[in-house]
Parts: structure tokens; C-alpha cells; sequence
């Protein structure tokens, strides 16, 4: 997918060359194929530690015998059977991303006794498996029951936020407070800020606002998360990540989501 720069008022807008003015929403799912996306299976793992290396190999890009995604009455369906990620053909900057997803009712060994899971990653970028062999080097908009809207840093992006401490065991993360100041250069988990999820096997919509300076996380219309400043570390460097594609996870439950569309951002998304 093309795209057309424009610098109105001082901002970079993306218009897209299909015709779709920048603004206006454009589907990134037809509800017939996954045409625009293509599927990245791994494989289903032993256990939940995601940064222990499995004795099995990726199946790789196009290779779903199990049909892990897969169009079912017009809904894109994660299985969740075998981990991965389904990816747009595209990328995407200064952008405002919204889907609506519900539960299925499929879980799948390692995660039978663990809560629901799956994500939406965004500016991903680099090669696939970067993450644990099973996703891209992104930002994760956390799909888990009780969680949805939480912070995830894959292969070691960062964002500055507002943040206290939150701990469980040996695990240390955060927990956003925008009273807070900002702490910087969080490659961590961020839990979200209110529960506004629906019972499981209700739609919610997930919207995701991102410009690379400012990140926002709402959940049925709350803002539920704001990170500021999107950096990855590559070749040793620290450097902006700014541009990149849309992943959305298979891990371990059956998910199902519809309504997925995008549109440029019409001012900084500091403003929303």
C-alpha cells in the first residue's frame, strides 16, 4: 500500500494512494480472505516462558496447515492453537487503529489453566520471530482477560510513561498513574489505568492512536493508557520507531475479531 505525504499546518499526514483521504477510515479486512495480511506461525510451545528457546523450529511465513487465522462467517478467527502473528502486507504511521474482538471458547496446552490471551502489535518491524521466535519487534496493545490495554515491549522497544511500581514474585513492571512523572526508556510491562472490558464472549472495541511521540490505549471509548516517545535499539543504537506493521497474535485461545480499520491521524496524537 502506497502512501502520500502531506504537511498541513505543521503536521505530517498519511494519505493513502487508494483514494482514501487522509482521515477518513479504510478496512484493512474484507470479511472473505485475509487478503492485505500474511500469516507467520511458529509453533505451540511447552511452556509460558517466553524467553526460553524451544526444541522446535518456525513453520514460518505461509505455512498455517492448522489454519491458525482463518475467515469464519465473515469474523477473522484466531485459533490460538500454534503461535504467531497474522501481519498487514502494509505500513502504517501517525495512525488511529480500531477493531472490535470477543473470546472464543478454545484454549490450547501451555495455557489451559492461564487467563484468555492474544495482542494487537504495532510499528512492528524487522523480522518476524524477533520476539521469542514468535512475533515481531513492536508495541503490544495487551488482548488478555482482565488486562486488555495493558503495555508490552517486544524485543526491546521502549516509551517514557507515567508509572509506580508494580510487582508479582520476581517479576518487576509498572502500573500507569498520570498524576505521576514521567519514567524513562520502559522496556517492560505497563498495566493499564480502570477495567472496562465486557464479559467474555462480548464485543469490545480496542483503539490504538500512535504518532511515535504519544501512544494511546482505549478500550470500549477509555482511554486506558497514554506512553510517550517510541525507541527500539538496533545495531546497538538507540533509535526512533516511528513507522511499521500491524501483527495480531495467536497465543494459546480462540479469538475472534471484526471491524478492523485505520485512518491518518488529523492532528498530534497528543491532542486526543
Amino acid at each position: 500500500m502506497d502512501s502520500v505525504r502531506h504537511l498541513i499546518g505543521g503536521a505530517w499526514l498519511l494519505a493513502l494512494s487508494s483514494g482514501v483521504m487522509a482521515g477518513e477510515w479504510q478496512s484493512l479486512f474484507n470479511g472473505r480472505d485475509l487478503q492485505g495480511w500474511e500469516a507467520y506461525i511458529s509453533y505451540q510451545p511447552e511452556t509460558n516462558a517466553h524467553d526460553l528457546k524451544s526444541k522446535h523450529k518456525p513453520r514460518g511465513v505461509g505455512q498455517d496447515p492448522k489454519q491458525v487465522f482463518s475467515v469464519v462467517d465473515g469474523l477473522l478467527r484466531v485459533s490460538g492453537e500454534e503461535w504467531g502473528g497474522l501481519t498487514t502486507d502494509a505500513e502504517f504511521e501517525n495512525f488511529h487503529l480500531s477493531m472490535d474482538m470477543k473470546w472464543g471458547e478454545k484454549k490450547w496446552p501451555p495455557r489451559l489453566d492461564a487467563k484468555r490471551d492474544s495482542g494487537i502489535l504495532y510499528f512492528a518491524a524487522g523480522p518476524h520471530g524477533a520476539q521469542s521466535d514468535h512475533w515481531m519487534r513492536s508495541h503490544e496493545f495487551q488482548i488478555q482477560e482482565g488486562d486488555c490495554g495493558d503495555y508490552h515491549s517486544l524485543d526491546g522497544v521502549s516509551v517514557d510513561a507515567s508509572v509506580g511500581p508494580a510487582n508479582e514474585g520476581n517479576w518487576h513492571f509498572y502500573r500507569y498513574d498520570p498524576s505521576l512523572p514521567l519514567t524513562r526508556d520502559i522496556a517492560a510491562r505497563i498495566l493499564k489505568r480502570g477495567d472496562y472490558e465486557k464479559p467474555s464472549g462480548e464485543w469490545n472495541t480496542l483503539e490504538v492512536i500512535a504518532d511515535g511521540h504519544t501512544l494511546i490505549h482505549k478500550v470500549n471509548g477509555h482511554e486506558v493508557l497514554r506512553a510517550h516517545n517510541s525507541w527500539q535499539l538496533s545495531g546497538g543504537r538507540k533509535l526512533p520507531l516511528v513507522r511499521g506493521k500491524i501483527q495480531i497474535q495467536s497465543e494459546g485461545a480462540e479469538v475472534f475479531y471484526r471491524h478492523i480499520r485505520i485512518r491518518s491521524l488529523d492532528k498530534p496524537a497528543a491532542e486526543y
